[in-house]
């Protein structure tokens, strides 16, 4: 840019924001500014580092200025600049979509459906969901628990017998008039509770509801409340937060090989709606700190549906500077108080771990999509020495209890990532209790001779998860069985079993330790702990096969009454057997220490 040192000190004080063009009148970065001579000077300070503002500045040709009232009025152009030029150097939100509510409508038999845009119509909403599939389970779940109906209003007007959903038990038949208004009030008021988060406040009605049933002999009006109170507290169960209130959006974020993932969790009355999340275009690697405060301005300004869901609290892990300019633009646009926060303690302070974990788990599954595969399977092929890319690979692992109910799991992936269709389990049986290598013989042996009998695939790579001793033992069974031309490679876990630190044993080679951020290592780890999942999943099956039965009487400091409030609790055995820890202390009558007994009965672990 020519005489940018006579731009510069021409340039205003005041607030404002800035726009960078190239050689083609293209915009390439759209700024805000607190002080516009002193922001954009900054830029052309010779003190710059970061790569992202040098490969910027030589790229400048030309700077609009655009002055404004306050900073406020900037945070909103900038916002509205960036949608409008889309400029390539400014972190960019490529999902803007509106967020979908439920919507219970003003009828003398209100409906339930999904809703999107202006709240116009007449009628309670609820939400915003971060999807229409989070909205559409809510709303199967309405229909299971509270048979509300959900057929707009002129097929219900035209109805002379009930439909489908009726004979289903998914409608109560208010159409042709199989319930009075009365009882469906009650069952839509029960369903608002539901969407308030007042779960307990539903199941004492229904609790009572199913004693009067059982003392009146109507015992199977008296199981399906019973049924109602065990969905209910599954449904509590899969809620991490436990408090009655709550309205927040926390925000993970997680980065990794110049990919950003950002996971918005969404919490209202005290109840985790869902989240989403995204993966902004982030050129460069910015900071945190600007990743996060051009989402904030971005989400939450671009689109009218997110500016009425603007909560009363946003959630991160990263301290922002330009946070109190952000809560002032976020209030004036949701007419009520917005704060934004880093927690670091308590219950704020779990709800972002959760987020943050969130993103990390989505940003390793964005990373090993289909799209990015091949290239994770060129540097495996390259990492292991193999000829070709491997077109299919299986790894093996065992689990067990202190030796009981063991399950060795085999997980298979192709070019393409999981193939789900040839997993297989096996129940181990015949070896002493604990032992893993007789294990992994057992089950190499059992899955190649099954392969070499019926001739079908066999893979280029087996992935064992251990170290050298389970890696001698599948080769001992490969020779026996004279299975050729495979790689066997064995994984390790690094100290204290932390990711990264991983050592990869091959026969005839010396342990090969691969980088943190290599992606070879990913897709490793990624078939690591696949097969690491689904043994765990197969050993608790088998391992929960024999305990169907109630063993609450076996449990010391259980007697009539208290097996009585748990099973009115959780509608049953299986509610108990379901339940966390924190749950089952939350029954009447049930100390902490006692829970802990039945925790550790159920689910044999120590108390």
């Amino acid at each position: 840019m020519n005489n940018i040192k006579t731009f510069l000190e021409n340039l205003s004080n005041h607030p404002g924001v800035y726009q960078m063009l190239d050689d083609k009148g293209v915009v390439i970065y759209v700024g805000k500014a607190k002080n516009l001579k002193k922001r954009v000077s900054s830029y052309f300070s010779g003190r710059v580092q970061d790569p992202k503002t040098i490969s910027l500045v030589k790229n400048i040709h030309d700077i609009t200025i655009t002055v404004t009232n306050s900073e406020t009025e900037a945070v909103l152009l900038e916002c509205n600049l960036i949608k409008t030029y889309r400029p390539r150097y400014n972190i960019l939100l490529r999902d803007d979509k509106s967020y979908p509510y439920i919507l219970i409508t003003q009828h003398n038999f209100p409906r339930i459906d999904i809703y999107r845009g202006k709240r116009k119509r007449n009628g309670m909403y609820f939400g915003p969901f971060p999807s229409s599939l989070a909205v559409r389970e809510t709303i199967n779940l309405l229909q299971k628990l509270f048979k509300l109906r959900t057929c707009r209003d002129s097929y219900f007007a035209a109805r002379t017998r009930p439909c489908l959903l009726y004979q289903i038990n998914r409608c109560t038949g208010p159409c042709v008039e199989l319930i009075s208004h009365d009882e469906y009030e009650q069952s839509v008021r029960l369903a608002v509770l539901f969407l308030e988060g007042k779960s307990d406040e539903i199941v004492e009605v229904l609790q009572d509801k199913m004693e009067a049933a059982s003392q009146n002999t109507d015992f199977e009006t008296a199981a399906e409340f019973r049924d109602q109170i065990a969905r209910l507290r599954q449904i509590q169960e899969k809620q991490y937060v436990s408090t009655a209130s709550g309205n927040a959006d926390v925000i993970g974020l997680a980065t990794h090989a110049g990919v950003v993932c950002i996971q918005l969790l969404i919490i209202r009355s005290g109840q985790i709606l869902g989240s989403h999340n995204y993966f902004p275009a982030d050129p460069l690697d910015s900071p945190r700190e600007d990743i996060i405060s051009a989402f904030l301005a971005q989400h939450y300004l671009d689109d009218v549906s997110h500016q009425e869901s603007i909560p009363r609290h946003i959630i991160l892990d990263t301290v922002i500077s330009d946070s109190s300019l952000l809560e002032t633009v976020l209030e004036a646009q949701a007419k009520h108080k917005v704060s934004i926060m880093v927690p670091v303690r308590g219950e704020k302070k779990k709800w972002q771990e959760m987020a943050a974990a969130s993103a990390k788990e989505s940003l390793s599954a964005h990373l090993l999509r289909k799209t990015n595969m091949r290239a994770r399977m060129k540097a495996l092929q390259e990492a292991l020495g193999l000829k070709r890319l491997p077109k299919r690979m299986e790894c093996f692992d065992i689990s067990h209890s202190m030796g009981e109910a063991t399950v060795a799991s085999c997980v298979v992936f192709d070019s393409d990532g999981p193939l789900k269709s040839d997993y297989r389990r096996f129940n181990i049986s015949g070896i002493t209790p604990g032992d893993d290598v007789a294990a992994m013989k057992q089950v190499i042996h059992r899955r190649f001779k099954r392969i070499k009998n019926e001739d079908a695939v066999i893979p280029d790579v087996i992935f064992i998860d251990g170290g050298k001793t389970q890696l001698s033992a599948a080769h001992e069974i490969m020779d026996e069985l004279k299975v050729e031309n495979v790689l066997l490679a064995g994984v390790s876990k690094g100290p204290s079993r932390k990711p990264g630190y991983e050592t990869i044993h091959i026969r005839g080679q010396a342990p090969m330790h691969l980088p943190a951020v290599s992606p070879a290592l990913h897709v490793i780890q990624q078939i690591r702990d696949e097969a690491h999942r689904f043994a765990i999943t197969g050993h608790r099956a088998r391992r929960g096969k024999a305990r169907r039965q109630s063993v609450l009487e076996s449990i010391p400091g259980i007697g009539a009454k208290r097996r009585r409030e748990l099973l009115r609790y959780f509608g049953g055995i299986q509610g108990i057997a379901y339940a966390s820890l924190d749950e089952i202390s939350k029954v009447p009558g049930i100390s902490r220490s006692l829970a802990e007994r039945i925790f550790a009965v159920l689910h044999d672990t120590n108390p």
